[in-house]
């Protein structure tokens, strides 16, 4: 355990409720820290984050923040959803308090091998795709960030011939600290990726072009002494980043080309050498033969040779709620894709689908537009039923576009509804293009949520 935090005096801005705040609190109480949470909800809204602090010694300022809980601060540890430019987290830095968060204390510490991934969609298959072909190489490898774990109390435990895998979100770019490049031993990040830039998160940093930037941040983690940056080489916004360091490998997802990766003759490769069959991958959609090149492409460019990750293409798999087939209920097809908050996310999958299919919708709109995700539905969505605060708004969308569209209020509502208009050739496409916040803490509880409306798995044939 880390001596440099014994008897120092800690500020967790931000428990929260997805491990990353309740982590780095236990790490530093354990780390002999003088720890203090302070966050604007209240006991009870916080319980299950609350009950993962073991009994340790750690002060709770809850239902606000205040300046007692900032002054005397040596360090302040930001929770993602703690926007930087925060009054508080001014008020920390004006008084000296060192800023920082839970990624960069364990980029910190961690002495392994780092590959970092981002990207508006996209990032959580990549990332465990990427995971998958390292461990199934032989290597050690710690999959952790944003996509649900953190890695900050074992850091100091993960060896350095071991690998990690980040997934990191702009919020977490955006609130790395400048000094993290600055360290006396940098961070061994060996490659970054970006898998797309398409608009999200506009509520928090205020335009396309600041969140932009935050996804861009992290080129700035490769390691000063060099290593490599996979970009996708059609997308305007990523066409110009580089850094000295960071050796650039741009993706072409659609040009038929020799450069970099390419998915030319149904093969997965890295300019002309082949790291699998497009036909081997198991996982529907379009989209994750995207994701797919893209993790191939770091495992190779971390010494994977290409033969053995030919070999192990077709034992790939993605995280839940990414164009999940749910196999017949109820006489359909049903397709989970309840990771879509925005409707860039809805419009990935209809090339991936036979038509037609019965669409469900809805949530809280991110104030993101949805003429593309509507006009591209015709000819592949035979129906529309939309739910939620947004519900109104897509039934007109969709309406408007000629396509029949109904509003109910609720997830559970509109599953009952489809099935009730659904004709026997269609399948069911849950991808609801907006947030959850309007009913459920997250896209994951909404996804199960539709799960748990949906009929029973029909019998195979014959049993």
């Amino acid at each position: 355990m880390a001596n440099e935090w014994k008897g120092r005096r800690a500020t967790v801005m931000g428990l929260g409720l997805f491990g990353g705040g309740a982590a780095a609190a236990r790490y530093l109480a354990r780390a002999g820290a003088r720890v203090t949470i302070t966050d604007k909800r209240t006991k009870e809204e916080l319980a299950p984050a609350i009950a993962q602090l073991d009994g340790l010694p750690i002060q709770l300022a809850l239902g606000g923040h205040a300046a007692a809980h900032f002054d005397g601060a040596d360090v302040v540890v930001l929770n993602p959803a703690v926007d930087p430019k925060n009054e508080w987290v001014q008020y920390a830095r004006s008084r000296g308090s060192l800023v920082t968060s839970e990624v960069a204390l364990f980029l910190e510490r961690c002495t392994a091998r780092v590959h970092c991934v981002t990207g508006t969609q996209g990032k959580s298959s990549t990332s465990t795709m990427l995971h998958q072909l390292l461990a199934g190489s032989g290597l050690v490898a710690h999959l952790g960030g944003n996509i649900g774990r953190s890695l900050v109390e074992s850091a100091e435990q993960i060896g350095e011939d071991e690998r990690v895998v980040l997934e990191l979100s702009s919020y977490q770019l955006e609130s790395l600290p400048e000094q993290l490049a600055h360290l006396s031993t940098p961070p061994r990040v060996e490659s970054v990726a970006c898998v797309n830039v398409l608009p999200d998160h506009l509520d928090r940093h205020g335009s396309f072009e600041n969140y932009a930037k935050a996804k861009e941040k992290i080129l700035d983690l490769v390691e000063p002494t060099g290593g490599h940056a996979v970009l996708p080489a059609e997308d305007p916004t990523t066409r110009g980043w580089t850094r000295p360091h960071a050796k650039r490998v741009d993706a072409w997802f659609e040009a038929s080309t020799d450069r970099g990766l390419n998915l030319r003759g149904g093969e997965f490769r890295l300019d002309r050498e082949v790291l699998g069959r497009v036909e081997d991958l198991k996982i529907p959609g379009t989209f994750q033969r995207r994701n797919a090149l893209v993790a191939l492409g770091m495992a190779r460019l971390a010494g994977v040779p290409a033969e053995r990750l030919a070999r192990l293409v077709g034992g790939l798999t993605a995280p839940s709620h990414r164009l999940e087939d749910l196999g017949q209920r109820g006489g359909h097809r049903v397709w989970d894709n309840g990771v879509s908050t925005t409707p860039d996310s809805t419009l990935a999958v209809y090339e991936s689908l036979p038509a037609p299919v019965c669409l469900l919708v809805g949530g809280k709109s991110k104030d993101l537009p949805f003429d593309a995700m509507v006009a591209a539905a015709r000819g592949k969505v035979a129906r529309v039923v939309a739910f939620g605060h947004a519900g109104p708004q897509l039934q007109q969308a969709f309406s408007a576009a000629g396509i029949e569209a109904v509003a109910m209020p609720t997830v559970r509502a509109a599953v009952a509804e489809a099935y009730a208009r659904m004709q026997p050739d269609e399948d069911l496409l849950f991808s609801p293009a907006c947030a959850s916040y309007d009913a459920y803490k997250n896209f994951k509880e909404r996804a199960e949520d539709f799960r748990q409306a949906l009929p029973a798995p029909s019998a195979p044939a014959g049993a």
